[in-house]
């Protein structure tokens, strides 16, 4: 078949940086068996074409963008006709994929993928956070075909909107990122900890760098790498050395992934601190390397708790530093929640979530 995927971003030339291997992971994996053209609103500001991994990306650029993409799907089909359109977060993504499908007369599949669902005010973020975004999310997704996001709470906040949606997560490439058993920790050494996250409001590293100076003062050694691209201005390295967390915590700035597996590989456990998640899909690569994640009661985070990860509520950092060290101290326990995880990221890895969307194609083409 002949797919429109229409995605914010994540898919740049180099297939290095500014990507999203779990989109990367999906594309390969359709280009198999279709023709899959990718629109990508704003990977680059200026108009331009590439291929990548099979498709072709076609990028709108900025200036009346929507309008724009809409208008690129229809010449597209025009010229060879698309047998359904899939976009990849609600939000401008899931808006372009409905309008031109229904314009088409041809199926749209919508993944909430990030914040469309919530508004929190604190930090001016969500899809939900001005009536004009209330607005769009309810018609991307009622207008949808077919609604899906990555976790059970996604699902139960769909829901709460008279939204019924499918779940598919955007699992681990094996292929690109092999799987490791659980490794015991080094005896007589700090634990351990990893953070892979952009440096952002939603991500809460504030939340982070506090559980940490609360888990110093409880005695537990441990050294933290951060890694992820600062949004913020050095404000959390800023914090760290307020917190006089400096000499404890390492941060790499932006890796890509072949830099960033070594550093997930060598720890003990991820830790998370977000105040929302529609995955995050980082914790299916630490799981896939053995490493367990504690981290705040969202996404899988909250799915996979308490057997396959530990859970604290969000913003809270002295539980969240419990959490951390009732796993370091317990290590049989450490490594049965590392198991649990291995076996829910190897079961529900890239393969699956690219055979999960091809029934769904399926299903809405037989439906007609």
């Amino acid at each position: 078949m002949r797919i429109a995927l229409v995605v914010a971003g994540g898919v740049d030339p180099s297939g290095v940086y500014r990507v999203i291997p779990a989109l990367l992971a999906l594309i390969r994996r359709l280009t198999v068996h279709h023709e899959v053209r990718v629109f990508a609103l704003n990977q680059e500001p200026r108009p331009a074409r590439w291929d990548l991994l099979g498709a072709q990306v076609e990028n709108i650029g900025h200036g009346h963008t929507r309008t724009r993409g809409v208008l690129a799907i229809r010449a597209a089909h025009r010229a060879r006709p698309f047998d359904l359109i899939h976009a990849i977060w609600s939000s401008s993504p899931g808006l372009v994929a409905v309008a031109a499908a229904r314009m088409l007369g041809v199926p749209s599949l919508v993944h909430v993928a990030g914040g469309e669902l919530v508004s929190l005010p604190a930090i001016a973020y969500g899809g939900r956070l001005t009536w004009k975004g209330c607005l769009r999310e309810s018609a991307v997704l009622r207008a949808a075909s077919q609604v899906t996001a990555a976790s059970h709470p996604m699902i139960r906040a769909l829901a709460s909107l008279g939204i019924a949606a499918s779940r598919v997560p955007l699992g681990v490439d094996l292929e690109a990122w092999p799987a490791r058993e659980p490794q015991p920790r080094a005896p007589h050494r700090p634990a351990r900890l990893v953070h892979v996250a952009s440096l952002n409001r939603v991500k809460d590293q504030g939340t982070l760098l506090r559980a940490l100076a609360a888990l110093r003062r409880s005695g537990v050694e441990f050294e933290m790498h951060i890694a992820g691209e600062d949004t913020l201005g050095g404000e959390v390295q800023a914090l760290a050395a307020r917190l006089e967390l400096a000499a404890h915590i390492t941060f790499h700035g932006f890796l890509p992934q072949h830099a960033l597996r070594p550093l997930v590989e060598a720890a003990d456990l991820m830790v998370l601190s977000s105040l929302h998640e529609a995955g995050p899909a980082v914790m299916h690569e630490a799981a896939a390397l053995g490493v367990p994640t504690v981290g705040t009661a969202v996404g899988h985070v909250a799915e996979w708790a308490p057997e396959a990860a530990l859970a604290a509520p969000t913003g809270e950092p002295t539980l969240l530093a419990q959490q951390v060290a009732a796993l370091l101290e317990d290590e049989g326990r450490r490594l049965r929640v590392a198991r649990a995880a291995r076996a829910l990221a190897m079961r529900e890895n890239a393969d699956y979530t690219a055979r999960s969307f091809e029934a769904i194609y399926e299903r809405l083409l037989a439906r007609g």
